[in-house]
């Protein structure tokens, strides 16, 4: 045992360290719910086909406008307009990741922080 340690005694470990910790994590989360919540705000727009295809998608990860040139309509060549549809929609959803990413981690100050 320690010097001025009694059997039995656990030593001191800066219980104020774990109460400031705890706070900064509560801050951090208080910083996170804000971001979460401005980024739904957040629209991208992304397009396919030289622009024949455009989609716009929020932070959420929505759908939430979606415009067809006329030409790209081709009744004879229908998969081609899907493809072009989910070229742009998962150009969109990088892009969202991307920017949801950049946000948190100048919150998190780039912890590595699972499901975000």
């Amino acid at each position: 045992m320690g010097r001025g340690m009694r059997a039995g005694k656990k030593p001191k470990t800066g219980g104020g360290s774990m109460q400031a910790q705890l706070k900064q994590v509560q801050a951090m989360q208080r910083e996170m719910e804000e971001a979460q919540a401005s980024l739904g705000e957040k629209e991208i727009t992304t397009t396919a086909g030289g622009g024949a295809v455009e989609v716009t998608i929020n932070g959420n990860k929505e759908l939430v406008a979606l415009k067809l040139d006329k030409d790209v309509i081709d009744p004879e060549d229908p998969e081609m307009l899907q493809d072009l549809i989910i070229a742009a929609v998962n150009e969109g959803m990088r892009q969202i990741d991307e920017m949801v990413e950049e946000q948190m981690g100048r919150i998190t100050g780039g912890l590595n922080i699972p499901g975000l």
